[in-house]
């Protein structure tokens, strides 16, 4: 486990997956999920190179068919340690035997986790190391804690975006995948009340979301505002019962419900120049 920190926020990052295993503030209260195997053990895995679930989880590409499981395999590979420094850590995925099995592009997928008084920064740079166009998307998925440990209780707590988030709600059918209707946003104006109940049918999922940042916490209270300037989707998930709630800006989405066509088509996607990177930021502030 690698650790960093600073004056306000302290951070464990897990190399099997680049994964933020741990955020804890200055009183060591614990931000992010416990990680209850009864609902879910996952914290805050990266997605990559595909978001979301394929139909029959495969892809086409030039003919030919490609297995990929859901959110993709970076949240499975060893990432390698490039850089440390106190409040810093740069992992580094590059591609090998077994990814270019499930995915055949060379690529490097830098991962880095910077503190800074009370903002966590992850900034995530995918490039295409190849010599060929490479399809690719992106999205975190960090679990925070639900309620958050200052007190308030679970239903006090809610989501308030930066702007407006009305009109309707991508809807994910039954085996994961993106269904063409959807159902009204429950968002009263900016704010979202959140309950158990919202996530009965699965995720919450905006696409697109028009804001790029939101705060999460009981009103009043001390909350975690964060930042996607990015990522123009964004998923909030839990499991009814659980005690996190993901927060989870996107550049990729779940393949549409009958969807057949390549993966260049596929929503979301994004195409890669050889040598080209690109950055995804996200940034969790503890605020009040």
């Amino acid at each position: 486990m690698i650790e960093i920190g600073s004056e306000a926020l302290a951070a464990v990052i897990n190399p099997l997956g680049a994964e933020l295993w741990s955020l804890r503030d200055a009183g060591g209260r614990a931000l992010m999920t416990d990680a209850d195997p009864a609902f879910w053990a996952g914290r805050a895995p990266l997605l990559f190179p595909i978001v979301g679930r394929l139909m029959d989880d495969r892809y086409r590409l030039d003919g030919k068919e490609y297995a990929l499981p859901q959110h993709g395999f970076a949240r499975r590979q060893n990432f390698a340690l490039i850089d440390q420094a106190p409040d810093r850590a740069v992992l580094r995925l590059i591609d090998n035997a077994e990814t270019r099995a499930a995915y055949p592009f060379a690529f490097a997928l830098d991962a880095a986790f910077s503190l800074k008084g009370a903002t966590l920064a992850m900034d995530v740079t995918v490039t295409n190391t190849g010599d060929v166009d490479m399809p690719a998307s992106f999205g975190f998925h960090p679990a925070f804690a639900w309620p958050l440990p200052y007190g308030a209780a679970k239903a006090a707590h809610r989501i308030t975006f930066a702007d407006e988030e009305r009109g309707q709600l991508a809807a994910i059918v039954k085996g994961g995948w993106m269904d063409a209707g959807g159902w009204e946003s429950p968002v009263e104006g900016q704010v979202l009340a959140l309950h158990d109940a919202l996530f009965e049918r699965d995720a919450l999922v905006w696409n697109p979301v028009r804001s790029q940042s939101l705060a999460y916490g009981a009103e009043g209270g001390l909350q975690l505002v964060c930042d996607f300037p990015d990522t123009p989707a964004l998923g909030l998930w839990m499991k009814p019962g659980a005690r996190y709630l993901c927060i989870e800006p996107w550049h990729g989405i779940a393949d549409p419900h009958g969807f057949t066509g390549e993966i260049w088509d596929k929503p979301l996607m994004q195409r890669y120049a050889p040598g080209e990177a690109r950055t995804f930021t996200m940034r969790v502030t503890l605020a009040g």
